[in-house]
């Protein structure tokens, strides 16, 4: 157990807080929330969609679409996976335009690696 005192918080912690606190940052997240949250409530409206109609019309879900197994529950059910993938591509892709730029010149500014970089050595 040492009893030498803890060295008080190193400046890059002041370098972080700066950044925080930049209109660059603020940018930053209002362009991620833009996507994230409207995203996010259309998927769970669309999710909440297929659970309500499974529990209350089981009469459509039931309808076969295509021979004798396929149903209108069964459809709804993949294309669930569909929309999860198509809104990982989507952000895949809006992240590269949008947000990763941004991120990479912050994180340059901090004297962080970026993608572009490599590890500093």
């Amino acid at each position: 157990m040492s009893t030498d005192t803890p060295a008080p918080a190193a400046p890059q912690s002041d370098k972080y807080l700066t950044v925080q606190r930049s209109d660059e940052f603020a940018g930053l997240r209002r362009t991620l929330r833009g996507f994230v949250f409207p995203m996010t409530v259309a998927f769970f409206l669309w999710y909440a969609l297929y659970v309500i109609l499974s529990a209350y019309a089981r009469d459509f879900m039931g309808t076969k679409l295509f021979g004798s197994n396929i149903n209108v529950a069964l459809v709804f059910g993949l294309l669930q996976f569909v929309s999860t993938f198509l809104i990982a591509w989507l952000y895949s892709r809006y992240a590269d335009r949008k947000i990763d730029p941004v991120a990479d010149r912050i994180r340059a500014e901090i004297g962080e690696v970026t993608h572009e970089d490599g590890p500093r050595g």
